[in-house]
């Protein structure tokens, strides 16, 4: 599994990376990331579960939100 720490940055740079990360992967390969940004928090979830893809939320607090993602088709 792949990580990405993206708590540092503002939407859309994490939403971007978070889609290029997923261009490369295969399906069945799961990628975690971690965001803090309030407008990240809401758009990457979306995105994700609006293109098919299996998000679970690992961790929800006040500072980020750490989210699990299975790629499941080759989009």
């Amino acid at each position: 599994m792949k990580f990405i720490d993206l708590t540092a940055y503002q939407c859309p740079y994490p939403l971007v990376q978070t889609k290029l990360a997923l261009k490369k992967m295969q399906p069945g390969e799961k990628l975690a990331i971690s965001i803090s940004d309030s407008g990240s928090r809401q758009d990457v979830p979306l995105f994700l579960k609006k293109f098919g893809y299996q998000v679970q939320i690992t961790d929800d607090n006040d500072k980020s939100m750490s989210l699990s993602i299975t790629k499941l088709n080759n989009i």
